[in-house]
């Protein structure tokens, strides 16, 4: 019998339904024919490749573990193990438990989201969540939207479509996703106007392309300050103070508009690193407009900032934009919970991310021979071995490029495996490592639940 003969007596897959009932009230009816289509194709190929033609009950149980691997793909959560704090492939920062709860009351029922319970009749999206971000930041107002790339497009479309913005050559920045500060200033309708060097631009380069473009259509419609939030440049540098940009905008009667990325409500030099720009500095020095993440270090959801004074955040408000990148009813519940914690002084107890910078190595290295003592027999049946050694965890997430935090991690070996053969059995169980020094690494830093790492690696 030829291979086309063969392939001719393969089911199709509505003679499989009938046979799979059982699997489709499991699973659903779309997802088992997809299931089945590809238990057929790697039927087909088989047969082409000389196996004899499988049975009825084997292309189901193909299907039936097609369909077990893709649930397995996507498990609903990972532990975080790579020290890395804000893992942006790892969903950026976990929420606080009061800022999930927030969110799960909004979506099991109706909620007031642009409803003014006092007078009875349609208030504004997230007005409670912007008066809150005002009172911690001394902001005139405030703008919630669907995340800071929809901020920083809104703001240059608001206050300079049509006219030229003015930024220093070394900061055109690309942060990840392909996300360039000249195309996104295109989009918005601003036109770019560079000024000084890659590694130099004084304040005399701002001032002079003002100058230049006085009395010329279409002129000057703001300056633009980013932060370089994901490199580090250094040596041979200099930039123009936010405070000199102000003073200088406010001569020529330009907007300033500071995009932070990351930002930063408390002051990171408290937990040895870096001092990460804080949209409170960028206000007080009179900047028209500041943008910055939710999810990063404020250890929020995903949200773009936006404070400033009155008269630029309400045109930012009015722009037909503002709805398309508007914030949804779980972000703003999130951001408000999140923000509270803030308000009572209590987020270094309360946010993850927060928490998480505060660890000192002593209490890692504390949970890591805890953790290693409870994995030994799991360890033990791999053919692996522990060892607690120095590391460095880092923020990650854009945020404060080069900076490290000391850590004690768990170096795990193994005579018969290579690193990445580990990393892959970890990944199976849900645990995200990594590679140092040629051994595989688990940084108790990121990792919420010390016994949840614990069931998920000695769990047949």
């Amino acid at each position: 019998m030829s291979v086309n003969d063969r392939l001719r007596q393969l089911p199709s897959v509505n003679e499989l339904l009938m046979q799979a009932n059982g699997l489709v009230e499991a699973e659903g009816h779309l997802r088992v024919v997809h299931a089945l289509r590809g238990a057929l194709d790697r039927a087909r190929q088989a047969v082409r490749d000389g196996a004899p033609l499988p049975s009825r009950d084997e292309l189901i149980e193909t299907a039936r573990a097609l369909l077990q691997a893709s649930t397995h793909e996507r498990l609903p959560t990972v532990v975080n193990a790579t020290g890395v704090i804000i893992h942006t492939n790892l969903g950026r920062a976990p929420l606080s438990r009061s800022a999930q709860e927030a969110m799960m009351t909004v979506g099991r029922d109706y909620s007031p989201l642009e409803f003014d319970m006092t007078v009875g009749e349609r208030g504004r999206r997230g007005e409670a969540v912007e008066q809150l971000l005002c009172q911690l930041t001394g902001a005139e107002a405030a703008l919630v939207v669907n995340n800071c790339a929809a901020a920083t497009v809104l703001m240059l479309a608001a206050v300079a479509a049509g006219k030229g913005v003015v930024i220093s050559r070394g900061q055109l920045v690309e942060i990840g996703g392909g996300f360039r500060i000249p195309e996104i200033m295109t989009q918005s309708g601003a036109h770019l106007i560079e000024v000084g060097t890659t590694n130099r631009t004084r304040l005399a380069d701002y001032e002079r392309a003002i100058r230049e473009a006085e009395g010329r259509a279409p002129g000057i419609g703001a300056i633009l300050r980013v932060h370089s939030s994901n490199f580090l440049m250094i040596g041979f540098v200099e930039a123009a103070p936010i405070e000199d940009l102000v003073q200088l905008g406010e001569r020529f009667s330009v907007p300033v508009l500071d995009d932070l990325g990351s930002g930063a409500l408390v002051d990171t030099s408290q937990f040895g690193l870096r001092r990460e720009p804080m949209p409170q500095d960028s206000l007080r020095a009179g900047a028209a407009i500041v943008t910055f993440s939710g999810d990063k270090l404020l250890g929020g959801p995903q949200a773009g900032i936006m404070l400033g004074r009155r008269e630029w955040i309400e045109r930012c408000r009015r722009h037909p934009l503002a709805r398309a990148f508007r914030a949804d009813k779980f972000t703003l519940a999130g951001l408000s919970a999140t923000l509270r914690h803030y308000a009572r002084g209590e987020a270094h107890r309360e946010v993850p991310v927060i928490r998480m910078l505060a660890m000192s190595k002593s209490d890692i290295a504390r949970r890591a021979t805890q953790v290693s003592a409870q994995i030994a027999d799991w360890l033990s049946a791999n053919g692996l071995r522990a060892e607690l050694v120095d590391g460095e965890s880092t923020v990650g997430g854009g945020s404060l490029p080069g900076e490290t935090l000391p850590t004690t991690l768990i170096a795990l070996t193994s005579d018969a495996r290579s690193p990445h053969e580990i990393l892959a059995a970890l990944r199976a169980r849900g645990v995200v490592a990594r590679i140092s020094n040629g051994r595989v690494t688990l940084d108790l830093r990121t990792v919420l639940d010390d016994d949840e790492l614990v069931r998920r690696l000695c769990s047949v």
